[in-house]
């Protein structure tokens, strides 16, 4: 292949953190394959944001359809490109539910796209990041402050904090009835923030497993509370006209969609960001110039035998069974 400039898979690529992220690595000279629901809404976007034509590559996925992640993945391979990178960021949240949202296969919608549908594919991914000879390889995940109250020094107090419990819910097979990992009543936000934090345990776990073997760097980051993100689009309108103003006003933890976009890229790219099993942070109270620090997550997300037993029960719900005991 004439063209080796590296290349990076971003899920949610279209809209929000994922597209900036795109346009930021694109500006740096890297490969971006968009991998999203909507490659046509992908193509104004990018098209919006000056993204190079020769610099994207639009796939379409659908993170929550198991058949459509290992579609995504059959056409990854049929462009012959390598793989150097993968962002896991694409996610939804739907606070106004009052009952579950099932995906194809019978889960809860929240859990089978943001973390079953990530996990399949960096699963599917990992050869690919393997075989890379790119001299710093990762797969890096977008975790979220509200999944990790150990950023606000555990002081805030977080409604419906993610907690996972023992798992009961995923030990029972997670279809219906079951909607919540922890086997509790339904909660749509506390899904959204289980899920995240099921990200943020996963990404140690990937580290546990394969860095020492392959090198790979496996990180998360929470680059600041982008506001005015589309991932807000379905909760009340009060709260996207409330939420931006007191995220800049009173808590400074605001971020631009555009600042969240070149902190992924950082995370993605920059040698300073090369260690691996970490979890990246700018703090909640946002400042010009400042730098990103290594922050701890919670005790709970970082339990070695929770990180074992929620990879075994992920990897059953998404038919990995043998792969994962395989690689391990």
């Amino acid at each position: 292949m004439k063209d080796r400039s590296p290349t990076v898979i971003v899920t949610g690529a279209s809209s929000g953190v994922g597209l900036h992220a795109t346009a930021a690595l694109a500006r740096r000279g890297w490969h971006v394959v968009m991998a999203v629901r909507d490659p046509h809404k992908a193509e104004r976007a990018a098209t919006d944001l000056a993204v190079p034509a020769s610099q994207r590559t639009i796939l379409r996925v659908d993170l929550a359809h198991q058949g459509s992640v290992r579609a995504f993945v059959d056409a990854f391979r049929g462009l012959g490109r390598p793989l150097d990178a993968l962002v896991c960021n694409a996610a939804v949240y739907l606070p106004r539910l009052t009952a579950p949202l099932r995906s194809p296969e019978g889960y809860e919608i929240s859990v089978a796209t943001n973390h079953f549908g990530h996990f399949l594919l960096a699963n599917l991914l990992l050869p690919e990041l393997e075989r890379s000879t790119w001299p710093s390889r990762r797969l890096v995940t977008l975790g979220t402050v509200t999944a990790n109250y150990a950023e606000f020094g555990g002081k805030i107090p977080i409604p419906a904090p993610a907690d996972l419990g023992d798992l009961a819910g995923l030990a029972a097979g997670f279809r219906d009835p079951i909607a919540m990992i922890d086997g509790k009543p339904f909660r749509p936000g506390k899904a959204y923030k289980d899920s995240k934090l099921c990200n943020m345990i996963t990404s140690r776990e990937f580290h546990r497993r394969h860095h020492a073997r392959t090198g790979i760097v496996f990180t998360t980051l929470y680059p600041g509370c982008v506001a005015d993100t589309p991932l807000f689009r379905h909760a009340p309108r009060l709260f996207q006209r409330v939420f931006p103003w007191f995220q800049k006003n009173i808590t400074k933890g605001y971020v631009s969609q555009e600042l969240s976009g070149e902190r992924v890229a950082q995370v993605v790219a920059d040698p300073a960001f090369a260690e691996s099993g970490v979890h990246w942070s700018w703090g909640n109270r946002q400042r010009e110039g400042r730098e990103a620090f290594a922050q701890p997550l919670t005790a709970r997300a970082s339990d070695e035998e929770l990180g074992r037993r929620l990879w075994d029960l992920t990897a059953a719900c998404v038919g990995l069974e043998e792969e994962a005991k395989q690689r391990a």
